[in-house]
């Protein structure tokens, strides 16, 4: 694994990366809220039954990474807030998460 300085991004030899996500189910919309201790942190507008915040979140990492949702897979916090996610293929700059977006 390669450290790039980014306590909640991990750039693998494989060229993906591996994401520490802090997620707040169930709000008003999702986007990225900032920094969560070495998490980055997603307020996510689905709640969390049955999966749903999960692959909510899952498709927002997917589109703001420019990759496709099958490039995106939920490694571990399956039922937990703290979630790691494994990236895959042909990135953008993982850092335009922390980016605001347009409304």
């Amino acid at each position: 694994m390669a450290d790039d300085g980014v306590p909640w991004r991990r750039v693998e030899r494989d060229g993906s990366i591996t994401l520490t996500i802090r997620a707040q189910p169930g709000a008003k919309r999702t986007e990225v809220a900032g920094v969560h201790g070495e998490a980055l942190k997603i307020r996510v507008c689905e709640p969390a039954l049955e999966d749903r915040a999960n692959e909510a979140l899952a498709a927002f990492l997917a589109q703001a990474l420019g990759v496709a949702r099958r490039d995106v897979t939920l490694l571990a916090g399956r039922r937990s807030r703290a979630k790691r996610f494994a990236v895959r293929g042909a990135l953008s700059d993982p850092a335009a998460l922390l980016r605001p977006s347009s409304p």
